[in-house]
Protein backbone atom coordinates (compact mmCIF):
# COMPACT_ATOMS: atom_id res chain seq x y z
CA UNK A 1 0.00 0.00 0.00
CA UNK A 2 2.63 2.58 0.99
CA UNK A 3 4.54 1.15 -2.07
CA UNK A 4 0.91 2.31 -4.54
CA UNK A 5 1.23 5.49 -2.64
CA UNK A 6 4.77 6.56 -3.44
CA UNK A 7 3.90 5.20 -7.16
CA UNK A 8 0.59 7.82 -7.26
CA UNK A 9 2.43 10.26 -5.86
CA UNK A 10 5.78 9.47 -8.24
CA UNK A 11 3.17 9.69 -11.64
CA UNK A 12 1.52 12.70 -10.27
CA UNK A 13 4.33 14.80 -9.51
CA UNK A 14 5.77 13.61 -12.81
CA UNK A 15 2.66 14.97 -14.25
CA UNK A 16 2.52 18.03 -12.93
CA UNK A 17 6.28 18.50 -14.08
CA UNK A 18 5.40 17.31 -17.58
CA UNK A 19 2.37 20.10 -17.59
CA UNK A 20 4.88 22.69 -16.43
CA UNK A 21 7.15 21.99 -19.21
CA UNK A 22 4.63 22.16 -22.05
CA UNK A 23 2.85 25.19 -20.74
CA UNK A 24 6.53 27.44 -20.28
CA UNK A 25 7.34 26.26 -23.92
CA UNK A 26 3.74 27.40 -24.99
CA UNK A 27 4.59 30.40 -22.95
CA UNK A 28 8.54 31.42 -24.40
CA UNK A 29 6.89 30.52 -27.96
CA UNK A 30 4.12 33.07 -27.67
CA UNK A 31 7.18 35.76 -25.87
CA UNK A 32 9.20 34.75 -29.38
CA UNK A 33 6.52 35.09 -31.55
CA UNK A 34 5.48 38.70 -29.92
CA UNK A 35 8.88 39.68 -29.78
CA UNK A 36 9.88 38.96 -33.22
CA UNK A 37 6.50 41.04 -34.46
CA UNK A 38 7.51 43.70 -32.54
CA UNK A 39 11.42 43.93 -34.23
CA UNK A 40 9.38 44.09 -37.43
CA UNK A 41 7.50 46.80 -36.46
CA UNK A 42 10.29 48.50 -35.36
CA UNK A 43 12.01 48.32 -38.50
CA UNK A 44 9.11 48.78 -40.49
CA UNK A 45 9.01 52.38 -38.01
CA UNK A 46 12.87 53.04 -38.62
CA UNK A 47 12.79 52.22 -42.35
CA UNK A 48 9.71 55.01 -42.05
CA UNK A 49 11.22 57.66 -40.48
CA UNK A 50 14.53 57.34 -42.66
CA UNK A 51 12.26 58.21 -45.21
CA UNK A 52 10.57 61.13 -44.05
CA UNK A 53 13.95 62.50 -42.61
CA UNK A 54 14.94 61.99 -46.25
CA UNK A 55 11.83 64.02 -47.75
CA UNK A 56 12.28 66.34 -44.95
CA UNK A 57 15.57 67.16 -46.06
CA UNK A 58 14.53 67.03 -49.77
CA UNK A 59 11.84 69.67 -48.84
CA UNK A 60 13.85 72.17 -46.95
CA UNK A 61 16.63 72.05 -49.83
CA UNK A 62 14.88 75.46 -50.96
CA UNK A 63 14.74 76.99 -47.61
CA UNK A 64 16.43 80.35 -46.58
CA UNK A 65 17.37 79.05 -43.09
CA UNK A 66 19.56 76.26 -45.01
CA UNK A 67 21.39 78.46 -48.21
CA UNK A 68 24.31 79.54 -46.98
CA UNK A 69 24.68 82.07 -49.74
CA UNK A 70 21.08 83.27 -48.70
CA UNK A 71 22.46 83.63 -44.90
CA UNK A 72 25.75 85.11 -46.25
CA UNK A 73 24.26 87.98 -48.06
CA UNK A 74 22.25 89.09 -45.21
CA UNK A 75 24.85 88.44 -42.84
CA UNK A 76 27.21 90.51 -44.47
CA UNK A 77 25.02 93.59 -44.80
CA UNK A 78 24.97 92.91 -40.53
CA UNK A 79 21.18 91.31 -40.41
CA UNK A 80 20.18 87.92 -38.20
CA UNK A 81 18.79 85.35 -40.69
CA UNK A 82 16.81 84.32 -37.00
CA UNK A 83 15.29 87.98 -36.74
CA UNK A 84 15.17 88.77 -40.93
CA UNK A 85 12.79 86.08 -41.16
CA UNK A 86 10.10 86.30 -38.73
CA UNK A 87 10.42 89.84 -40.22
CA UNK A 88 9.67 89.47 -43.36
CA UNK A 89 6.99 87.27 -43.07
CA UNK A 90 5.79 89.63 -40.60
CA UNK A 91 5.65 92.29 -43.10
CA UNK A 92 4.30 89.87 -45.93
CA UNK A 93 1.28 88.55 -43.44
CA UNK A 94 0.61 92.51 -42.51
CA UNK A 95 -0.65 93.31 -46.11
CA UNK A 96 -3.32 90.92 -45.56
CA UNK A 97 -4.70 93.21 -43.00
CA UNK A 98 -4.38 96.43 -46.07
CA UNK A 99 -7.71 97.80 -46.04
CA UNK A 100 -10.07 97.83 -49.33
CA UNK A 101 -11.39 94.82 -51.70
CA UNK A 102 -8.36 93.61 -53.18
CA UNK A 103 -4.87 91.95 -51.53
CA UNK A 104 -1.95 94.39 -52.83
CA UNK A 105 -0.03 91.36 -54.06
CA UNK A 106 -2.21 88.69 -54.74
CA UNK A 107 -3.71 89.58 -58.64
CA UNK A 108 -6.82 87.80 -58.53
CA UNK A 109 -10.04 89.29 -57.12
CA UNK A 110 -12.44 86.99 -54.14
CA UNK A 111 -14.43 84.51 -55.64
CA UNK A 112 -16.22 82.30 -52.90
CA UNK A 113 -19.25 85.01 -52.97
CA UNK A 114 -19.16 84.97 -49.15
CA UNK A 115 -17.63 88.50 -48.98
CA UNK A 116 -14.05 87.94 -48.42
CA UNK A 117 -11.02 88.39 -50.24
CA UNK A 118 -8.22 86.44 -50.98
CA UNK A 119 -5.57 86.08 -48.17
CA UNK A 120 -2.27 84.73 -47.97
CA UNK A 121 -1.82 81.93 -46.11
CA UNK A 122 1.45 80.61 -46.02
CA UNK A 123 4.75 82.10 -46.69
CA UNK A 124 8.11 79.93 -47.58
CA UNK A 125 11.60 81.91 -48.15
CA UNK A 126 13.64 80.63 -50.63
CA UNK A 127 16.56 82.33 -50.76
CA UNK A 128 17.71 86.10 -50.57
CA UNK A 129 15.57 87.34 -53.08
CA UNK A 130 12.37 85.07 -53.43
CA UNK A 131 9.63 83.91 -51.76
CA UNK A 132 6.86 81.33 -52.30
CA UNK A 133 3.26 81.88 -50.89
CA UNK A 134 0.02 80.56 -51.44
CA UNK A 135 -3.34 82.16 -50.96
CA UNK A 136 -6.99 81.30 -50.91
CA UNK A 137 -10.50 82.98 -50.13
CA UNK A 138 -11.58 79.96 -48.44
CA UNK A 139 -12.70 78.24 -51.20
CA UNK A 140 -10.50 78.89 -54.16
CA UNK A 141 -6.45 79.11 -53.51
CA UNK A 142 -3.14 79.39 -55.89
CA UNK A 143 0.39 80.49 -55.28
CA UNK A 144 2.77 83.85 -55.84
CA UNK A 145 6.58 84.22 -56.47
CA UNK A 146 7.92 87.05 -55.46
CA UNK A 147 10.77 88.99 -55.10
CA UNK A 148 11.72 91.15 -52.57
CA UNK A 149 14.57 93.25 -51.66
CA UNK A 150 15.42 95.26 -48.63
CA UNK A 151 16.23 98.14 -48.63
CA UNK A 152 19.06 100.36 -47.10
CA UNK A 153 16.59 102.08 -44.31
CA UNK A 154 14.86 98.65 -44.07
CA UNK A 155 12.45 98.41 -46.11
CA UNK A 156 10.88 95.62 -47.83
CA UNK A 157 9.44 96.15 -51.31
CA UNK A 158 7.52 93.28 -53.02
CA UNK A 159 6.96 92.34 -56.63
CA UNK A 160 5.15 89.92 -57.76
CA UNK A 161 6.92 87.63 -60.54
CA UNK A 162 3.78 85.31 -61.36
CA UNK A 163 0.86 83.67 -59.91
CA UNK A 164 -2.08 81.19 -60.87
CA UNK A 165 -4.78 80.32 -59.23
CA UNK A 166 -5.58 76.69 -59.20
CA UNK A 167 -9.01 75.29 -61.47
CA UNK A 168 -11.66 73.83 -59.59
CA UNK A 169 -13.66 70.98 -60.37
Amino acid sequence: MKNRIFMYLFIFSLLLVLFQYVNSKHILEDYEKKLDRKVLREEKYADTINQLRDKILVASEFSIENSEQAMTFYENKGYRIDELVPFIKDQMYDLNTVKGDEHPLIPYAAMSGNGGRMLIDHIRLLNHEWIIANFSDGKYWGELLVKYELTDNKQLKFNVLDSFLYPTN
